[in-house]
């Protein structure tokens, strides 16, 4: 019997969850997610969750928007459409500045959606974790460790025998 995507365990507490992910490292475990119904930093620090890139994603987006619209503006003011009025320069920079700032956040908000829906490999209707019995409770009072078939060292029953030994309430594979 294999577990498709790994083997679960649910705890009542995150300090339970904390422990069993300390177990698991110095087991040897290297892949593996956790399930809180609000942020644990520690888990995702044992879990080696670093920075996100989506803030990279909007900065880089939101500098090249400003950089696009800044542009434009130069290019007709300057080049296609010059206007000489009252003696003012072409290129009049301050009046540039708001729309280069407005354009340059809507190209970072939506830099930031679309790059958090990808990289979140989103929308996801339905995930192998979603048939635990009794994963619904992780959005309310559950604390679930999951160790990935994906892990080198992983095997059904070593799996399932390391979870039940760090005091899980329930140990399921899901589908």
């Amino acid at each position: 019997m294999t577990a498709a995507h790994g083997v679960m365990a649910e705890y009542d507490n995150r300090e339970a969850l904390l422990d069993a992910l300390r177990s698991a490292r110095a087991a040897g475990w290297q892949r593996m997610d956790a399930f809180a119904p609000f942020p644990v930093p520690e888990a995702a620090a044992l879990l080696g969750v670093g920075g996100s890139r989506v803030a990279w994603i909007a900065i880089g987006a939101g500098l090249f928007g400003a950089a696009l619209a800044y542009g434009v503006q130069w290019w007709l003011s300057v080049h296609v459409y010059p206007i000489n009025i009252g003696g003012r320069p072409l290129h009049a920079w301050p009046a540039f500045l708001p729309a280069t700032t407005i354009v340059a956040i809507v190209w970072a908000a939506l830099a930031t959606l679309l790059g958090m829906l990808v990289l979140n490999r989103l929308p996801r209707l339905s995930h192998p974790v979603f048939t635990a019995p009794g994963f619904l409770r992780a959005s309310e009072d559950r604390f679930f460790l999951l160790i990935l078939a994906e892990d080198p060292a992983f095997s059904v029953p070593a799996a399932r025998d390391f979870l039940r030994g760090t005091g899980a309430l329930r140990v399921t594979e899901p589908a």
